[in-house]
């Protein structure tokens, strides 16, 4: 004869209980704000760089009586006539001269094929670029302690623009 074994429960179930319970952990003390910041951070700098990269395609130089007004990103200013040294402007090759090619950038855009803002040349002196084409270049140096370098299709028309305009320095 066999007997039948009555099949038992453990004892840790409870045959009423059949919900399932959820417990949240306690959030850490990381604030959301700190968790923002490089978020905004990256999208201020990918916003900047954009803004940039735009410059590189839609900077003006304007050329008048009242001097030289850079166009076009960040480092967009006027250069008054007064401060324009005409005797020392010329045209340039940055690479047949290498005295003034920008070697490093203090404040500035450097990306391949254009560089903005601030930058020391070779030579030690201080410039303002915006070059595109290190072939075709104009030089203006400034009474304030800086040059200017700016590519444009013809460097020499934007010379003879400036001393039409503002005479000779």
């Amino acid at each position: 004869m066999v007997s039948k074994a009555r099949r038992r429960r453990p004892p840790h179930t409870n045959p009423t209980f059949n919900m399932t319970e959820t417990f949240s952990i306690i959030p850490g003390q990381i604030r959301m704000v700190w968790m923002a910041i490089p978020v905004v951070v990256m999208v201020v700098a990918l916003g900047g760089l954009f803004f940039s990269f735009a410059g590189s395609r839609t900077a003006k130089f304007e050329v008048s009586q009242a001097g030289l007004r850079l166009r076009g990103d960040f480092y967009g200013r006027l250069i008054p006539a007064n401060a324009i040294r005409l005797d020392g402007a010329r045209a340039v090759n940055l690479h047949s001269e290498p005295s003034l090619a920008p070697v490093v950038r203090t404040v500035g855009t450097a990306v391949a094929g254009y560089r903005a803002g601030w930058f020391r040349l070779r030579d030690g002196e201080k410039a303002l670029l915006y070059v595109t084409d290190p072939t075709r270049v104009a030089y203006v140096p400034t009474a304030d302690g800086y040059a200017v370098l700016l590519s444009v299709s013809s460097p020499d028309a934007l010379l003879a623009a400036l001393r039409n305009a503002i005479g000779p320095s």
